[in-house]
């Protein structure tokens, strides 16, 4: 794993800043042109094939980075091996914690993955001389916290039916932001279902089969479309988001 974590931040290519399609949505948004040309020399391109791992729990923290495309896939390992998925990232999302020695949580990519990579403590250093950085990444950690109590709630509260719709509108969602630019209201969208039916239900607390089951109902429903094995299309984002948290599921 030394030897990956090594080769992760140094086999690597410089990617302008100033062509990135994500940076509009992501944590160096905030940065003016002149601090984003700074950024920009301190910055490793880095291509990950699906099933990689990326970072290790309880590995040292050598780096951070920002998702250019693809899906990463987090996940923690109990006292008795098993592994949890805990959390998805997507493009434009921030990987890894600053100010923090060791990672939190196995990730992998679960497509084939884009990375925008900085050691460690370049970027820490990074947020001491732009300040404007350090609070769009605190923003990014508190949304991160509102969606992790929006998740608790999902697991803890909702249907199987509501579970698998609120999953599906958040790929939905995540795909209109990224395709639509600063548009945040649309009213379809298509995605690749970054994991499998497997993964899904873990991540669900349900079994492969209610998963199955509900995708299933919803296609009959016309809410979700889909072509080929994991391509989704949401031909009306608003019954979706109605389904997603509706009080009254459909038989099961």
């Amino acid at each position: 794993m030394d030897r990956l974590r090594t080769n992760f931040h140094t086999n690597t290519t410089i990617e302008r800043c100033d062509t990135c399609t994500v940076r509009h949505r992501a944590v160096c948004g905030a940065l003016s042109k002149e601090e984003l040309g700074y950024l920009n020399r301190l910055a490793r391109h880095k291509k990950v094939p699906a099933g990689q791992v990326i970072m290790s729990d309880e590995e040292p923290a050598d780096f951070v980075g920002i998702i250019n495309s693809g899906a990463i896939k987090l996940t923690k390992t109990l006292a008795d091996g098993r592994q949890q998925i805990v959390g998805l990232q997507f493009a434009s999302d921030f990987l890894g914690r600053a100010y923090n020695s060791r990672n939190a949580y196995f990730a992998e990519a679960a497509t084939d993955v884009e990375i925008c990579s900085f050691l460690r403590e370049d970027f820490e250093a990074l947020l001491k001389q732009f300040p404007d950085l350090e609070n769009r990444l605190f923003q990014n950690t508190l949304n991160e916290l509102d969606a992790a109590r929006e998740w608790m709630l999902l697991l803890g509260r909702k249907t199987a039916q509501e579970k698998v719709a609120s999953f599906l509108l958040m790929l939905a969602q995540k795909s209109s932001l990224l395709g639509c630019g600063h548009s945040e209201t649309v009213k379809f969208a298509t995605f690749t279902l970054p994991i499998t039916r497997t993964d899904m239900a873990d991540y669900l607390g349900l079994t492969i089969e209610t998963v199955s089951r509900q995708i299933t109902r919803l296609k009959s429903r016309k809410i979700i479309s889909i072509t080929g094995n994991r391509e989704f299309l949401v031909p009306d984002m608003s019954a979706l988001t109605e389904v997603a948290g509706q009080d009254q599921p459909l038989d099961d």
